[in-house]
């Protein structure tokens, strides 16, 4: 294991991850927090993690005391840029900071190589992972992916389709820089998907704003007909919206997508 400076909440260390037996702690720690059940596919297969750690690649982890609590891993990408496939923080330890301290110790190796940007996906109608990327993080969106991976069943994702929104974060050349976004308001914003998930027309207004549900994950499971609605529903909105010219210039903390004309914010 091979530790890197980058700022951590008290008590976490964060760690590169190569021989065999972190990575099969990682397997197990993505395998729990994704819900897996023996049978549905691994969140990220342990051959193609080692050979993610062995090659030049990232595997980092993040540890509370001796506790694995939390994963990302990515490959090299074109442009000089990192792709960071999956990222898990164990359900005990959320809320600490963790997932935030992993993206920083992410940033700070790809900095250590020379490379100008982190690039993931993200499904959007999970409220928290949007305003964490797009609000804490500052990253920004550039493509929305309908069912990007294809059919899932690694537990978290079954039965439902896999959309994404791809996001870009830059990496300054010290590895550090100030993760927050500022807040965005916009109460002028048309909305093109309201918080019943009901689609209306966005008539070119200049600005618009398009709703998530609260917890779409619970949703899938107990009324999967209305999470496969607003799915449907996101997607005719939102997606509609970037490929018409909109771009997304925030995520409000209480679950909007707010969208401009133009060059993203």
């Amino acid at each position: 294991m091979v530790e890197l400076l980058a700022p951590a909440p008290a008590g976490v260390r964060l760690l590169s991850l190569h021989a065999t037996s972190d990575l099969q702690r990682a397997d197990r720690l993505l395998r729990r927090t994704w819900g897996t059940q023996p049978g549905d596919d691994a969140p990220l297969a342990l051959d193609m993690m080692c050979a993610l750690a062995h090659t030049g690649g990232y595997v980092g982890g993040a540890f509370l005391d001796d506790e694995l609590v939390g994963v990302a891993a990515g490959f090299l990408a074109a442009g000089g840029t990192l792709h960071s496939h999956i990222a898990g923080v164990a359900r005990e330890a959320q809320g600490r900071g963790v997932g935030l301290a992993l993206k920083r110790h992410q940033r700070a190796w790809a900095a250590e190589r020379g490379l100008t940007a982190i690039t993931w996906t993200f499904d959007p109608l999970v409220r928290r992972n949007a305003y964490f990327n797009l609000t804490r993080l500052g990253a920004t969106a550039v493509e929305y992916l309908p069912d990007f991976y294809g059919p899932l069943s690694d537990g978290i994702n079954d039965g439902d389709a896999s959309d994404r929104l791809l996001v870009t974060w830059p990496v300054p050349a010290s590895g550090i820089a100030s993760a927050a976004a500022p807040p965005v308001t916009a109460p002028a914003a048309v909305p093109i998907l309201d918080e019943a998930g009901a689609v209306r027309a966005g008539g070119g207004a200049p600005s618009l704003r398009c709703a998530t549900p609260p917890d779409v994950e619970r949703l899938r499971a107990d009324d999967p007909g209305a999470a496969r609605h607003w799915r449907t529903a996101l997607g005719d909105a939102l997606g509609g919206a970037l490929a018409d010219g909109y771009r997304i210039a925030g995520f409000t903390r209480s679950g909007w997508y707010l969208l401009t004309r133009g060059a993203a914010a």
